[in-house]
């Protein structure tokens, strides 16, 4: 039997370089740059690359990545133990090359994508020389993908794409687009639907709008216009009508890397909490003093601790098994729950903060409005909820008795039958 809660002592010294390394030298790159994806800024030769190629000479980049592709194949354990420190900076995955959705559309790459594409898209994806964007939702809707309407065409040697995405992420800053489209309308819903790689320079594609959200330095989702848009015919990825599982290549993993890098972000609120509640005074004594004050201190650690444990041992099956599709429910109770911890953390800490802690001169509002943004990202947390109860349900059998076998009447019952020797002897006993 192994059943431990201990690194082990080499990467655990890779762990404490990596803490320090983001501590000091990434996280003050979001205070002088803009978008971590906007490879075109300037400042980010100078400042990203040197910090990338620190990363590369100690053996941790892309550390997502198996020995087939370059990477050193970690496994989820090792990375959900890095990766709660990266999620601590913005900059700190492209440091690392290990960033969304690049990370997932790599995977899809890797998997479906033809030598010429991996030469061109994949190799230069993987050392951060460019970055990708993932197009799927719709103005009209994102969480039900039935109801997506853009569509593919076969002409001749080409798939002619036409309609609109929308908060497709990086567009702006994308090399390619990894789109979803219908291409077998009459087919049952999920099987209508292929996955193309289009180049961003392909004629017809227009960015609408750039869209941001609270937390954007640089408004990055982009609201797009595929106008006859065309490519080759082996620029489809997987087999028509195959987008539903070319998508799960990505999102399984994707959805972990998300909570682990949010056990970073709630770890950075709980920690300037403690901070602020023992060096602020109110009513002649610390904040810390106050029992209210306490009970939100000790709510968020047990939740913390509670949300971490569930990530590593979700990362340990994933290992174990080696196939998401039978960790689905551990991965959808993970993605069902993260939102929730890093909310009810960041809202305590906001509140700990008083008029500052709501400003923008802390990051607490923005850790709230993050909350809500992953709660929607890869999935509504409803769809995660709904994929848990039908998971644990389905281990379970009902009965068509009028009383349910653990009826107490019965149990006792059938408890007397089976020690009836010994009730006997028992009830003599007492009676006389």
């Amino acid at each position: 039997m192994s059943w431990g809660f201990e690194t082990d002592a080499d990467f655990q010294k890779e762990l404490d370089w990596v803490e320090a390394f983001v501590r000091e030298e990434v996280e003050p790159l979001q205070h002088v740059l803009g978008s971590p994806y906007d490879l075109n800024q300037p400042g980010f030769e100078r400042l990203v690359r040197p910090l990338q190629q620190r990363v590369k000479e100690r053996k941790l980049w892309a550390c997502h990545l198996g020995a087939d592709l370059g990477g050193p194949g970690y496994g989820q354990m090792k990375l959900a133990l890095l990766n709660e420190i990266l999620g601590r900076a913005s900059f700190a995955p492209v440091v690392f090359g290990c960033q969304a959705p690049d990370t997932g559309n790599a995977e899809i790459l890797a998997h479906f994508g033809t030598p010429a594409q991996k030469k061109r898209f994949l190799e230069p994806l993987l050392e951060n020389r460019i970055v990708s964007c993932f197009a799927m939702t719709e103005p009209q809707g994102g969480a039900d993908p039935k109801v997506l309407t853009t569509k593919a065409v076969r002409q001749g040697d080409e798939w002619v794409i036409s309609g609109q995405k929308w908060f497709a992420s990086n567009a702006r800053f994308a090399a390619f687009y990894i789109v979803m489209a219908v291409t077998d309308p009459e087919a049952p819903p999920y099987q209508r639907m292929s996955m193309f790689i289009v180049p961003a320079d392909t004629p017809g594609i227009e960015i609408k709008r750039n869209v941001g959200w609270g937390a954007d330095h640089v408004p990055s989702h982009g609201y797009l216009e595929f106008h006859d848009v065309r490519v080759p015919a082996d620029h489809m990825l997987g087999p028509q009508g195959g987008a539903f599982v070319v998508a799960q290549v990505r999102l399984g993993g994707g959805r972990i890397h998300h909570a682990m890098r949010t056990i970073g972000q709630a770890r950075r609120a709980l920690d300037m909490m403690c901070e602020r509640v023992l060096s602020r005074f109110t009513q002649g004594e610390l904040l810390a003093k106050k029992q209210m004050v306490q009970e939100k201190i000790a709510d968020s650690w047990i939740e913390l601790e509670q949300f971490r444990l569930l990530v590593l041992r979700t990362a340990w099956l994933c290992d174990r098994h080696n196939d998401y599709k039978l960790v689905r429910k551990d991965i959808a109770a993970v993605k069902a729950a993260m939102p929730k911890v890093l909310h009810d953390i960041a809202s305590r800490a906001l509140h700990l903060h008083g008029s500052i802690g709501i400003s923008n001169e802390m990051p607490f509002a923005e850790q709230v409005l993050a909350s809500y943004f992953l709660a929607l990202a890869d999935g509504p947390t409803e769809v995660h909820k709904v994929t848990v109860a039908q998971q644990v349900l389905s281990g379970y059998r009902g009965t068509t008795e009028l009383f349910p076998a653990y009826h107490v009447p019965q149990v006792e019952a059938a408890a007397r039958a089976k020690f009836a020797d010994v009730v006997a002897e028992i009830e003599e006993a007492m009676q006389g």
